[in-house]
Formats: structure tokens, sequence, C-alpha cells
């Protein structure tokens, strides 16, 4: 079985690079980040024709989420966190296969300070409060999405640039390791070691061409899924696309 997560920045733009990246992947769930799309104008026909069933939680141009299954309908859906009222649509939770599968696009957070940046931390403490909860009832359960968070230094093309910057501050990633701590697992360090692996590059300054980036994509999973994890990668070629995502897919693969 093979789960990606993929911020498309903009479903409407980066309709063709999803239909020609699907076609060649072939994974059985995806989760998308950054539709921005209301729920009415959601593709889901367009979807349903490449062999996906889906389920989605949109707002117009920000935000959004969705999730993509080939073989079975998502099902026992959660979009709203129960006392969390937050107009903005950055979760989708829902059980796929066996598995319970947590589409997270969490806040970017703008700057260290800001009321935005607080704004990110309270919303991370909240939705790891849930999570723990889910991970409970669901043995079996799947993190991933755009986290805005690079975990490690060598998530980071310049970790003295990046030092105590957004995306990269100390309350950050403590944030995150306190979602790693309910029992979850950062499966691409399960295989791989190496610096220089990234997920997101900025359009400007040719980052991409140069390699100055970040590893903010990431799929987590629980303990109970070590024994089946078969692989993990981040896929750069849609990155090379024309009019790309600033984000590139990671995978996971689990044995059945």
């Amino acid at each position: 079985m093979k789960i990606a997560t993929w911020n498309v920045n903009s479903l409407n733009v980066r309709m063709p690079h999803l239909k020609q990246w699907l076609a060649a992947a072939q994974p059985d769930i995806v989760a998308l980040q950054e539709t921005k799309l209301e729920d009415a104008k959601f593709p889901d026909t367009e979807i349903a024709a490449l062999g996906y069933r889906c389920v989605f939680s949109g707002q117009k141009t920000y935000n959004g989420v969705a999730l993509l299954a080939r073989h079975d309908m998502p099902e026992d859906i959660v979009t709203d966190i129960p006392g969390m009222d937050d107009p903005q649509r950055r979760i989708l939770i829902a059980t796929i296969g066996g598995l319970r599968i947590a589409n997270l696009y969490v806040v970017n957070g703008q700057a260290v300070g800001s009321e935005k940046y607080a704004y990110k931390l309270d919303w991370l403490a909240r939705v790891t409060d849930h999570l723990a909860g889910e991970a409970a009832r669901h043995p079996n359960l799947v993190v991933l999405g755009d986290f805005n968070i690079a975990p490690e230094d060598r998530d980071v093309h310049d970790p003295v640039a990046w030092k105590d910057q957004i995306l990269c501050s100390v309350p950050e990633r403590e944030a995150l390791r306190k979602l790693l701590s309910i029992g979850l697992s950062d499966t691409f360090r399960d295989f791989h070691q190496n610096d220089g692996a990234f997920s997101w590059w900025d359009y400007r300054q040719a980052a991409f061409r140069r390699n100055l980036g970040l590893r903010i994509d990431l799929v987590l999973a629980s303990h109970a899924l070590r024994p089946r994890l078969a692989g993990a990668s981040i896929d750069l070629e849609p990155r090379r696309w024309d009019r790309p995502s600033d984000h590139a897919p990671a995978l996971l693969e689990l044995n059945a």
C-alpha cells in the first residue's frame, strides 16, 4: 500500500499535475493540502474518473484539505475537533482500508512571536490532544500533511540562517515532538538519515535548482504499523514540471 501527502498549492492550478502524478505513481491513499476550493467547486467527479473516491473540506481561496482513496471509501470522517472553534479548513480525518488517516495542513505561523505564531502553537496543542484520543481508539494511525515545521537541522538547507526562524523555532519543534510522543514515528527517518532531503522550496532565488529547501511534509505512523513499513520517499519529479506546486509529494509504503 502506498500512502502520499502533497500540498498542491491550488488544486485548480495543479489539477493537470495531480492527474499526471496519480497515473504515474499509483498511490492508494493521497492527502492533499491547500486545495483552495470551497466544497461546491471541488472536482470530485473528475477525480472519480481517475479511479479515486474522495472526501474534502475546503474554503474559498485559502487552506482546504482532501483525502483520495483508490480502493475504499473514507468513513467515520472528522473535519472539526470538538471544542476547537476554528473556521479554517485544515483538518480531515477518516478511516480508509483499516487505517485511521489524519490529514493536517498545519498553520504557517507567519513569524516567531506574532499572533499567528501563538495561534499555531495553540492549534498544534489542541490537535495533539485530539490525536492522542484517535491513537487510543485506532492503533493503525497515520498522521500526514504539510506540517510547516522542519523537525531537525538536517531538514533545513541552512540551519544557521534559519535558526530560531519560523518553521524551525524551538517551540515549534517541541510541539512536533509532543505529537510524536503519542506513539508516532517520522517514517522518512526510519529509512533515510541523510541531510539535504527536502519537500518544499521557495519559488524565488532558483531555490529548487539549488536545493535550498526544507523538509516540512511528513508522514507519521503509529508504532503498531512499524512491522509493515516498507519504504519512504519524496518524489521530486512534480516539482520539475511547468508551474509546479512549491511542495513535492512525500510517500510511505506499507506491506499488507
